[in-house]
């Protein structure tokens, strides 16, 4: 798995329109904090239980076919680490994971979108 900044991932997904854009986050996170223009959800770990959706790589090889490259994002960029290995475990090559998420990591006052990540580096998102 490779791993790109927000900016490298947006510019490799401009430069390759081919590439699937997923968003492993919940649909809750999906809906109501937004999520990058162009993603797709398909949730790594989803409620009521929490727990790993069983159908995260099934769905994952469905929407590449197999063949087109992967790009994860989740919060903060931890569940797609997971979610990508996953991929690769299940024959997936080239997948590449968002560093920092779509909100980036915790501020010292334990806030996000203020120090890195998709948002914070001003990249298209939408709430719709």
């Amino acid at each position: 798995m490779k791993h790109l900044s927000p900016t490298e991932a947006y510019e490799f997904l401009q430069s390759n329109p081919e590439a699937v854009f997923i968003d492993v986050r919940s649909e809750i996170e999906f809906l109501f904090v937004g999520h990058p223009a162009h993603s797709i959800l398909i949730p790594w770990y989803d409620g009521p239980d929490w727990e790993v959706n069983p159908e995260f790589v099934a769905h994952s090889k469905k929407a590449a076919s197999m063949n087109r490259p992967v790009v994860l994002i989740c919060r903060s960029g931890r569940r797609s680490i997971e979610a990508g290995l996953a991929l690769e475990q299940a024959g997936m090559g080239d997948v590449y994971n968002v560093l920092h998420g779509f909100e980036g990591e915790l501020d010292h006052n334990h806030h996000r979108n203020s120090v890195n990540g998709w948002r914070f580096e001003g990249l298209p998102w939408s709430q719709t």
